[in-house]
């Protein structure tokens, strides 16, 4: 038996939206691997990006059999979506794209700000999005992987101080263009939404797609969203560690036969990212897994 939905990132960028769906439906048991082996995403070819991509979701279904798949990365979804969806039929999974289509539905300027990988950026599909929806707007791109590398790095043992200075060129590159909405264009920057909002001021609004792509995944789940984890839960050992609520794990164990009693996986870290992924599981009550 597997898990209700997994998460795939190239590093903790995802972490939100999982959260997201938690609130949504406490009891569905969710397991989340940052391919951290390969990240960054956002400097790879797409070749790169689809056999990267394709190989974690060859992972993840291996050992937890998951019923639907976000894809928690703009990067991945807007380069490999079809061919994931292609190589896997039989796996729902969920993308993530630029909130472009709100953006333009809530700016009042017509100036938005797009923060991004430079393959989001330069990617094809995300012109085509501002083109659908976005073509009576001004959209300044901004890839970013110093604040990406920032962000899985050095986040969560960050000062405030430290954090807001990580921000501050992309806030005042869309200050300087004048851009009333900024989109959070690569899942990594939702960790820090509320200090590029600072940053930017009262008058500047700050989007993302976590809530789309939370009702999105619910929407295609197989069957009732309603019912996630209750199969798990009626076994008692097996049962989805409530996000918030402590709960003791032995490191060591194999995550294979408990697959909801850990959630954070890792495909490659050195001594201080693993420090940083812990301290990141301990500030959102996460079950921390290791590196498989």
């Amino acid at each position: 038996m597997g898990v209700d939905f997994a998460f795939l990132d190239s590093g903790t960028g995802g972490i939100p939206y999982m959260l997201s769906l938690k609130e949504k439906v406490p009891n569905a048991t969710c397991v989340y691997l940052g391919d951290t082996a390969h990240f960054p995403y956002g400097q790879k070819t797409q070749k790169e990006v689809v056999a990267a991509a394709s190989k974690a979701v060859e992972l993840i279904q291996k050992k937890w059999n998951p019923k639907t798949l976000i894809v928690a990365c703009n990067t991945i979804s807007v380069t490999a979506l079809d061919d994931l969806r292609a190589r896997f039929p039989s796996l729902p999974i969920v993308g993530t794209v630029p909130a472009i289509k709100l953006a333009a539905k809530v700016t009042a300027n017509k100036r938005v700000g797009l923060l991004a990988t430079n393959a989001t950026v330069r990617h094809p599909y995300s012109q085509k999005l501002i083109d659908d929806f976005a073509s009576d707007c001004a959209v300044f791109k901004r890839g970013d992987p110093d604040l990406i590398d920032f962000i899985e790095k050095k986040l969560f043992t960050a000062s405030r101080e430290e954090r807001m200075a990580a921000v501050r060129p992309a806030v005042d590159y869309f200050a300087a263009n004048d851009c009333d909405t900024i989109i959070l264009g690569c899942t990594h920057f939702t960790h820090i939404a509320d200090d590029i909002q600072a940053a930017a001021g009262d008058k500047v609004r700050v989007i993302d797609s976590r809530e789309g792509v939370a009702n999105q995944a619910l929407r295609v789940f197989p069957g009732n969203a309603e019912n996630c984890g209750q199969a798990q839960n009626a076994g008692g050992q097996n049962g989805a560690a409530p996000f918030g609520q402590k709960k003791n794990i032995s490191q060591d164990q194999d995550c294979g036969p408990l697959p909801a009693d850990k959630s954070f996986f890792f495909t490659a870290a050195t001594s201080e990212q693993e420090s940083e992924y812990r301290a990141m599981c301990e500030r959102f009550a996460i079950p921390f897994g290791g590196m498989v």
